[in-house]
């Protein structure tokens, strides 16, 4: 993503365009309707500290406080998942047998920071009922910078020193050969220790494949081509194409066969191809594009059912001439519909009120919302960054927690993983506490078919629908057999009633129990 390195080229020279501001004719809806299933995430950065930790070298205890204070902000604005990057440099936010320790934690690579945060941030995500999301970088080894394309700056123990022959350096940069196959299960392995050691929800991938092109400089891969890919491939670029295919496709694959549960998704740069080099493209003018630069294949991973959910950087305004929000939505919601894959947009939040005039408009960010909510096969958004959420540039912030993500919502299901629904839990009864109300919950299914329950409150002694997105009040985390859920927020003077329902981890619903009124 162009943003969240600082050091990649800006989305406006990739476009080749100078920007744009006049008004686009797509008609922004005043109201949208409030919709009770949607994604609603953050990217929360760790490479060159974007995010979190806020800088190297911070206590364990900085670190933990850090990271509670930005799952309070997600929550307070209204959001069901976070996106978490765990490998942004081959290296690893936990102990790892695929990569040293990141410098981004301690400040010296390979340096223990005391505990395991990528256990500690997943527990404490789900113990708000947020989705944790593990995002990795595949290739990238190294940043920009002194000595970044010295393969013995890096800590002794790396992997890349262990096996150097899988090691390209393009730029300024290092990165793990995509052509050759041991880098490819190498990649697929590192992956797999944190699925099969962690209770993560989704591995995610961003748009760092084959790195963005370098004018006049071609990914030194003519060898590699030579020895595994001439004889099947007369064109480089099919080949490359190939690789990174095979590579979603065997991440998917060995997710699914060992946690069928856990989802897979992909965050790639908003253009799959122009109109001029592919009718089917979209009406853009994007310098660099997915299919013919990144070798990144969109349109193959989502009509072979390679990945669960498709997040593409929609970065630009509305009316952007060489690439407009409005047109690549319309795009990218054609692309997918029919087909088993969810489509999250990734929003630009770091551009509101730093780009062009256009991001200077406090509405520009709330109307591309809002414009996603027309089109059914939308089913939420993806923020980078939560630095710049918390910043609030033009209010956005506040315009997320008191209006558009007001109300709660339930993530969107995936039917293709699994699409039976929980049994209903018991509503045993309810009562007025010093703290709240007190619902006592009873559930005796096992800790596999439920993950949450989801609490639904209506005004007076008459329970509504459950349907109407602006009654499900809070989800809460299932902690044992019984519980108890306290709603601090009911006035101790007005009557309600509740109805609750079990919800598991693919997010499909239970039927609700019986309504309970409190007077």
């Amino acid at each position: 993503m162009k943003k969240r390195l600082g050091l990649a080229l800006a989305a406006s020279l990739l476009l080749g365009g100078v920007p744009n501001t006049q008004a686009s004719s797509v008609t922004i809806p005043l109201e949208t309707p409030i919709v009770k299933h949607e994604m609603r995430a953050a990217w929360i950065a760790s490479v060159v500290n974007i995010d979190w930790p806020s800088k190297p070298g911070l206590s364990m205890m900085q670190q933990k406080t850090e990271f509670l204070k930005l799952l309070d902000d997600v929550q307070a604005m209204g959001m069901n998942a976070i996106v978490m990057q765990i490998k942004p440099t081959a290296d690893a936010f936990y102990p790892s047998q695929y990569g040293p320790w990141s410098k981004y934690l301690t400040g010296v690579a390979g340096k223990d920071p005391g505990y395991d945060p990528l256990a500690f941030m997943v527990e404490e995500a789900h113990k708000r009922n947020i989705e944790f999301h593990a995002w990795f970088n595949p290739y990238r080894i190294t940043m920009p910078g002194a000595g970044s394309t010295d393969l013995n700056s890096l800590v002794e123990s790396h992997p890349a020193r262990q096996h150097p022959d899988w090691v390209v350096t393009y730029g300024q940069q290092l990165y793990y050969n995509p052509g050759i196959p041991e880098a490819q299960q190498f990649i697929i392995d590192g992956i797999m220790e944190v699925v099969k050691h962690y209770d993560i929800d989704a591995v995610h991938m961003d748009d760092y494949f084959y790195p963005y092109r370098i004018a006049g400089v071609d990914f030194p891969d003519q060898a590699t081509y030579e020895t595994y890919g001439a004889d099947r491939f007369a064109n480089k670029d099919d080949w490359r194409r190939d690789n990174v295919n095979n590579l979603v496709k065997k991440i998917n694959e060995t997710i699914k066969a060992e946690k069928p549960y856990v989802k897979f998704g992909i965050s790639p740069f908003g253009v799959w191809r122009n109109i001029a080099k592919d009718p089917t493209g979209s009406n853009t003018t994007a310098g660099q594009t997915n299919y013919d630069d990144l070798f990144a294949d969109t349109r193959e991973w989502i009509n072979k059912g390679y990945i669960d959910y498709m997040t593409p950087q929609i970065y630009w305004n509305i009316g952007f001439e060489p690439a407009a929000y409005d047109i690549l939505l319309d795009w990218w919601a054609k692309e997918v519909r029919g087909k088993n894959v969810d489509l999250y947009i990734g929003q630009a939040d770091y551009k509101i009120n730093a780009n062009n005039a256009a991001w200077t408009n406090p509405q520009e960010m709330p109307n591309q919302i809002k414009l996603n909510r027309t089109y059914p096969e939308v089913d939420g958004s993806m923020h980078f960054s939560l630095k710049d959420l918390n910043k609030n540039p033009l209010g956005i912030k506040d315009i997320l927690m008191n209006d558009l993500y007001k109300p709660k919502a339930l993530i969107p299901a995936m039917p293709w993983l699994d699409n039976e629904a929980p049994k209903t839990p018991k509503l045993r009864d309810a009562a007025r506490t010093e703290e709240g109300i007190a619902l006592n919950i009873e559930d005796h299914q096992l800790n596999q078919d439920v993950t949450y329950y989801a609490v639904y409150r209506f005004d007076g002694t008459k329970k509504g629908s459950t349907e109407d997105a602006t009654k499900l009040l809070t989800t809460v985390r299932k902690t044992g057999a019984e519980q108890v859920f306290v709603d601090e927020t009911a006035d101790p003077h007005k009557a309600y009633t509740y109805v609750i329902t079990s919800v598991d981890r693919i997010h499909n619903e239970s039927k609700e129990t019986r309504e309970i009124t409190i007077k």
